[in-house]
Formats: C-alpha cells, sequence, structure tokens
C-alpha cells in the first residue's frame, strides 16, 4: 500500500540524508586528527534518476574527500561541516514531514471510504 515512488523516494533521501549526517558528525570530531580525510556522502543523482525511471529507490555512496589537505593532511573544513549539517537538518525535517503529509492523506482517504 505505501510502496509508491513518492514514499520510495522519500524513505530513499531520508536513509541518504542520515547517513550524511553521520558522515558529517565523524567529519566534525575528527576536525584535528592528522591525516584525516573527510567522508562525503551522495545520493541525489541516483535519486533523481530512479525518480525518473518510476521506481524511487537509490542507494547514498559515501566517498573521501579530496579536497586540498591542511599542514597536518587533515581537509576537514568545520564551517563547511557546519553548514552542511544546517542544510542536512532541514532537508530531513522537510523529508519527515512529507511523509507525515503522505500517511495522513492515506489515514483520511480510508476514514471516508
Amino acid at each position: 500500500m505505501f510502496d509508491s515512488v513518492t514514499i520510495n523516494a522519500l524513505s530513499s533521501a531520508m536513509d541518504g540524508l542520515a547517513l550524511r549526517q553521520r558522515a558529517i558528525a565523524q567529519n566534525i570530531a575528527n576536525v584535528n586528527t592528522p591525516n584525516y580525510h573527510a567522508q562525503v556522502v551522495s545520493f541525489e543523482s541516483a535519486l533523481a534518476q530512479s525518480v525518473a525511471n518510476g521506481d524511487g529507490n537509490a542507494v547514498a555512496t559515501m566517498t573521501t574527500s579530496e579536497a586540498p589537505t591542511q599542514q597536518n593532511g587533515n581537509n576537514v573544513s568545520l564551517d563547511s561541516e557546519t553548514l552542511n549539517n544546517i542544510e542536512t537538518v532541514l532537508r530531513y525535517q522537510f523529508a519527515t514531514q512529507a511523509v507525515g503529509a503522505d500517511f495522513s492523506a492515506t489515514e483520511s482517504a480510508m476514514k471516508t471510504s
């Protein structure tokens, strides 16, 4: 019943955003660790392609950032991670609200049947 492109896409987005949140936390925790390279999570392109194909299921991938390093070999930018964190939280909140609205609409439809 809840296997629609919209629900699949929202679920995939929430999974990708949750993985991104964990990567950001790990990056921030290692901001002063010598030779640590930031982790980057991407899923938006795969999700857009999946939605275009009528599926909505996509898997997030985590890669190592190739951004320039500091003198200690670390490439974590606390400013960038903080901004990415704020954006990720806002996107996750939006996705959860969209899922809630979809379930509310389904619940209303079931009550009137």
